[in-house]
């Protein structure tokens, strides 16, 4: 799988949140425990593998394993917690979010392109 960062402290996420404001990033919610998110994450790595090119960053967290990590997501965003879920996060607002099912090659596709320019 493509470049990614796994969050587990909240400085973390703060210090990724704060890096926004210089370059995009979009931020995988995931559940260890949950089927669903599993067809997510395959779904969120296939797109990563194909998408080196966008200039943005992307994060990892385990909303089980990092629970203080994933409440300080939402409190930071404004967008209330789903597993799994990804949030678009771009000058330190999240421009897309979405979840579960929700969560495909294309639609990764399609709104990073469309939010990001490229």
């Amino acid at each position: 799988m493509a470049n990614y960062r796994t969050l587990t402290t909240v400085e973390q996420w703060n210090e990724a949140f704060r890096a926004s404001a210089e370059k995009p990033l979009l931020v995988f919610k995931h559940s260890t425990r949950c089927p669903i998110s599993a067809g997510a994450y395959e779904e969120w790595g296939k797109w990563l593998e194909d998408s080196a090119d966008l200039g943005i960053g992307h994060v990892l967290v385990r909303v089980i394993e990092e629970r203080p990590v994933s409440n300080a997501i939402e409190e930071a965003t404004g967008v209330k917690h789903a597993s799994p879920q990804v949030i678009l996060v771009k000058d330190g607002k999240a421009v897309w979010n979405t979840s579960h099912w929700n969560i495909t090659y294309s639609s990764l596709d399609e709104q990073v392109r469309q939010h990001c320019g490229k």
